[in-house]
């Protein structure tokens, strides 16, 4: 299983805004220079994570981005599953493309749906707090602390 691109971005803007102080902004400049992603995507993104209440917006010149709630608020697994929209394994996994001849007898489906429920019950127990726990570390390689 890949999660979208979109995905791991949203996870990457909340995890560094997650390791500045609450009453320190972000930018979303200063994201897409330390991930060298697109500021237009990182907008979009940004746009939709304010949507959810995970992050505030403030706007004006010396505006920028902040988590909206504290970091141990915000679950992983209920972000993924949020913003993931294809958790199709297999043609099998849905009925109207499902063209397989054994399908009907095929007990790999059930394996592999065990398999995605086991993923999430994973992320489920995880929250940003938990993955910005070695802080430090992250501001450093983030170029936060020169």
């Amino acid at each position: 299983m890949q999660l979208k691109k979109y995905t791991d971005y949203a996870l990457r803007i909340l995890i560094y805004t997650g390791t500045k102080p609450n009453t320190e902004l972000s930018s979303i400049k200063e994201i897409s220079e330390v991930f060298n992603i697109s500021q237009h995507h990182l907008g979009k993104i940004v746009f939709e994570l304010n949507k959810m209440e995970l992050l505030e917006t403030v706007r004006g010149r010396n505006g920028g981005i902040r988590l909206a709630k504290p970091a141990e608020e915000i679950n992983v697994g209920l972000l993924v599953r949020s913003l993931e929209s294809d958790f199709n394994l297999l043609e099998c996994f849905d009925k109207e493309t499902d063209h397989c001849v054994i399908s009907p007898a095929c007990t790999l489906k059930h394996t592999l749906n065990r398999a995605l429920h086991a993923f999430f019950k994973v992320l489920e127990d995880y929250t940003i707090k938990d993955l910005i726990v070695n802080e430090q570390e992250l501001r450093n390689l983030m170029g936060m602390n020169k």
